[in-house]
């Protein structure tokens, strides 16, 4: 390793390295994996100008404590979280500068739960079936540790301290669905009921899959007991045996026999995952027609993205060389009245010199 890294001083829990995952696996009884929240990466790649396949850094809930090896550029993402420089608080969904041995703390989310740390090139962590995307129930890869050493790929450079506009997916709220091979195995009473339904979002849940709770009858399908297992795809919404919907997440089994009611539109799928237990969740059936035409409208509002980042407004106490800066003019150290009382020459920015 010859380039710049980030070391890993203090992880929080289930912390994993994460792209977009690997394409062509289902077949092989291996689910895609990736990020939670893909949007994260999409905000990361426009901040820094790097590739959207590049890989991240996926904290949930809780962030850790990191030192750069090296210059780094570094866009923080996802579920905001608190966020320090050796110290200095810095704006989330923005890109910043970590220079060599600079510290980089990040804590606990305060809303939402997955949150993103990406490098300028990409983390060059071990890749396997086209994908650096760590999946620890396949067997693939590892979480993320106290002193591990993250590698970072080779950054073409470009400008920081740009910001994003926070786009509100962490709160819950209403999630599109389309209807699936087995929503016909719903009656018209329980798919109204289920669509009138607010659920929330239950403590219990992971990359697999989120649950939700609800007040009142579940929700079963006819003949259920007598399904066979399917494939089955991130966004399914699966009734599970006490009739409790089942949100999958990017790292779920690739068959299963439980009912499905439908299918949550992959755009609206962080906005499920992303949900801090206790939130409220509504789901509304759209066309597919519909969630298509709007899948190819947010595609091409993520192109278009570039144009909405905007310059960080910098805290003149985190400018280590404010007083070096031409800021106004006339502006001066105030040791003017020494120095012209010992005929000292003052410089060009209207202070002494020294």
């Amino acid at each position: 390793m010859s380039g710049p890294a980030l070391r890993v001083l203090r992880a929080g829990p289930a912390m994993s390295v994460q792209d977009r995952g690997r394409a062509g696996t289902l077949a092989l009884g291996l689910a895609a994996g990736g990020a939670a929240d893909p949007l994260a990466l999409t905000e990361a790649a426009v901040l820094l100008g790097h590739a959207l396949s590049s890989a991240a850094l996926e904290m949930a809930a809780q962030g850790g404590r990191f030192e750069a090896t090296g210059d780094l550029r570094i866009a923080l993402t996802g579920a905001p979280m608190r966020a320090a420089i050796d110290g200095n608080p810095v704006v989330w969904n923005a890109s910043h500068p970590l220079r060599g041995g600079q510290i980089l703390d990040l804590g606990a989310a305060t809303s939402g739960i997955y949150g993103y740390l990406s490098v300028g090139g990409g983390l060059e962590t071990a890749a396997y079936l086209g994908s650096r995307s760590v999946h620890p129930a396949a067997g693939i890869g590892r979480l993320i540790a106290a002193g591990d050493l993250l590698p970072c790929g080779a950054d073409t450079g470009g400008p920081t301290g740009r910001g994003l506009a926070a786009d509100d997916r962490f709160s819950g709220g209403t999630i599109r669905v389309v209807a699936g091979p087995q929503t016909a195995l719903f009656d018209k009473e329980t798919l109204d009921r289920f669509a009138a339904t607010t659920f929330t979002r239950d403590p219990r849940g992971n990359r697999q899959g989120a649950r939700l709770g609800h007040d009142g009858l579940p929700f079963a399908a006819a003949g259920q007991l007598a399904l066979l297992s399917e494939p089955i795809l991130p966004g399914d919404i699966q009734m599970t045996g006490d009739g409790a919907p089942f949100v999958l997440g990017p790292d779920c089994q690739t068959t299963g026999g439980y009912p499905r009611i439908g299918t949550v539109v992959p755009d609206d799928l962080p906005r499920a995952l992303q949900a801090r237990p206790g939130a409220l969740i509504r789901f509304v059936f759209v066309e597919r027609r519909t969630a298509l035409q709007d899948f190819i409208a947010r595609r091409r509002a993520e192109e278009r993205l570039a144009a909405d980042t905007y310059p960080l407004v910098r805290d003149p106490a985190d400018i280590p060389d404010l007083l070096t800066r031409q800021l106004i003019g006339g502006v001066t150290t105030g040791e003017d009245a020494l120095h012209d009382a010992i005929g000292a020459p003052r410089n060009d920015r209207g202070n002494t010199s020294r």
